[in-house]
């Protein structure tokens, strides 16, 4: 279900997607209002689930987490027993960014951020120990042209 955001709602979500450790203060300033009406409206946000978890972004690099792998997953198992068992080893797995299920040929992709080839290696083996995958094809990435986690919130 879509919530129903007016201009102030996209204005306050824009201020906190770009910085969430903004003051409540600065945050009315930013987008043309007072303190109580903004705090109303985040708490109506983070009650509708417009808002989820707030948390904090590290630098990959800084953690010597300097490989990412895109890896695309074929299966020949479909049965809810082992897509139990594959979900539970993702999500087990603190190198697996992203997971997502996709339609077409491919039937999964990873994100997997390591520090290096024999990091992924060693994830792969601990993959492949787990369940049965059909094939794995894993695309290193060269460079990083766009991460975000910011979502369109503009006007209607």
């Amino acid at each position: 279900m879509n919530a129903q955001l007016d201009g102030l709602d996209r204005k306050i979500l824009a201020q906190l997607q770009e910085d969430a450790s903004l003051s409540l203060d600065e945050i009315a300033r930013k987008v043309g209002s007072s303190k109580t009406p903004v705090w109303n409206r985040i708490r109506k946000l983070k009650a509708a689930g417009v808002i989820g978890r707030q948390t904090v972004l590290l630098d990959p690099l800084s953690l010597g987490l300097e490989a990412c792998f895109f890896v695309l997953v074929r299966t020949s198992e479909h049965d809810a027993d082992w897509q139990a068992r594959f979900l539970a080893t993702l999500k087990a797995r603190p190198e697996v960014m992203e997971a997502h299920r996709l339609a077409g040929d491919i039937d999964y992709i990873l994100k997997v951020r390591v520090k290096n080839a024999k990091a992924y290696d060693d994830f792969y083996q601990a993959l492949i120990a787990e369940v049965k995958i059909f094939n794995v094809t894993a695309l290193l990435s060269m460079e990083e042209i766009k991460s975000t986690t910011v979502l369109p919130v503009g006007d209607e």
